[in-house]
């Protein structure tokens, strides 16, 4: 049976003891998806967003937030990432976002949260980024697509 790992056997939150663990590559990928009106899009898409560049400025904050998870979640391991990716793609005929990252390391722990992480924070600037032109911007599907590496082995997400 399953169990979650960061609660104690007296009920209490803790950081879960990975000394013992072996190294292995762990990779992680998550997405999220970010609906919006036409015209804010194609505003994002012409680059004559007022703000500047709302996909490079949205970059650099998913990379950022994946590197600083563990002083956002409490029960997260500080990680050396070797590898944070952040891509996004307009997708017109939606009048969507599609946030997808990619968080990589050789370590005994995974890298999930930092690969959610990434994908959260850019969605979140998004947002930020386009408030001003429109406040009903939806910021849906934040999931983990795969993980790999370490004992509990490979995840792949049911397509949606």
């Amino acid at each position: 049976m399953n169990t979650f790992t960061h609660i104690n056997q007296n009920g209490e939150a803790n950081m879960v003891d990975v000394s013992m663990k072996q190294d292995s590559v762990r990779e992680a990928r998550a997405e999220a998806l970010i609906t919006m009106n036409s015209e804010t899009l194609q505003m994002i898409i012409s680059g004559n967003h007022h703000k500047g560049d709302v996909f490079a400025t949205a970059r650099i904050a998913g990379i950022q937030a994946a590197k600083r998870t563990w002083e956002l979640i409490p029960l997260c391991h500080p990680l050396l990432l070797s590898k944070v990716e952040v891509q996004l793609e307009a997708l017109p005929e939606t009048n969507q976002v599609r946030i997808e990252t990619l968080c990589k390391l050789t370590g005994k722990t995974g890298v999930e949260m930092e690969a959610l992480t990434a994908a959260s924070v850019a969605a979140l600037t998004i947002y930020d980024m386009c408030k001003a032109v429109q406040k009903d911007i939806v910021i849906e599907q934040v999931r983990l697509l795969t993980k790999s590496g370490g004992k509990s082995g490979n995840f792949i997400a049911e397509p949606r």
